[in-house]
C-alpha cells in the first residue's frame, strides 16, 4: 500500500469521522459564530447609527436652547424697558407730588405769616398805645388813662405812617 491507494476502511473511517466533525461544526459552531459575528457587525453599526442618532438628538436640543435663550433674553430686555418706563413713570409723579405738597406749605405758611403779621400789627399797635399814654403821663405827671383822645391819637399816628 501506497500512498497512492489508501486502505479502503481507512478511507471510510477518515471519510466518516471528517463528515460528523462537518456535520458537528455546521450545525453546532458555526451558526453561534454567525450570531456572535451578526451581533457585532450589529452592534458596531448600529452603535455608529445610533450615534448618529444621538448626535442629530443633541443638535435639535442645542437648536431649541439657543432658540429658548434668545427668546429669554428679548423677554429680559422687554421687561428691563418697561420697568425703566415705569421708574420714570414713578419719578415724575412723585416729582409732581412733591411740587404740589412743596406749594400747599409755602401758600399755608404764606396765610400763616400774614395771619401771624396782622396779628403783631394789632398787638404792637395796642402796646404801643399803652405805653405812650403811660410815658405821656409820666412826662405830664399825672396818669392819662381817662384820657379818651389818646387811643384816636395812636390809630391817626399809625395810620398816617
Amino acid at each position: 500500500m501506497g500512498p497512492l491507494e489508501p486502505d479502503p476502511a481507512q478511507l471510510l473511517v477518515g471519510l466518516l469521522c471528517f463528515f460528523l466533525i462537518f456535520g458537528i461544526l455546521g450545525r453546532i459552531v458555526l451558526p453561534g459564530l454567525e450570531r456572535t459575528l451578526a451581533a457585532r457587525r450589529d452592534a458596531i453599526e448600529g452603535g455608529a447609527e445610533r450615534a448618529e442618532e444621538a448626535q442629530a438628538e443633541a443638535l435639535r436640543t442645542l437648536a431649541a436652547y439657543r432658540q429658548e435663550l434668545a427668546a429669554a433674553h428679548h423677554e429680559a430686555a422687554r421687561i428691563r424697558q418697561a420697568a425703566a418706563e415705569e421708574g420714570a413713570a414713578l419719578v415724575a409723579a412723585a416729582r409732581e407730588e412733591g411740587q404740589r405738597e412743596r406749594e400747599e406749605l409755602v401758600r399755608t405758611a404764606r396765610a400763616r405769616f400774614a395771619a401771624d403779621q396782622a396779628l403783631a400789627a394789632a398787638v404792637l399797635r395796642e402796646n404801643v398805645g399803652t405805653l405812650a399814654t403811660d410815658l405821656a403821663g409820666r412826662i405830664v405827671g399825672e396818669p392819662l388813662d381817662s384820657f379818651t383822645t389818646g387811643r384816636g391819637s395812636v390809630e391817626r399816628f399809625f395810620a398816617e405812617r
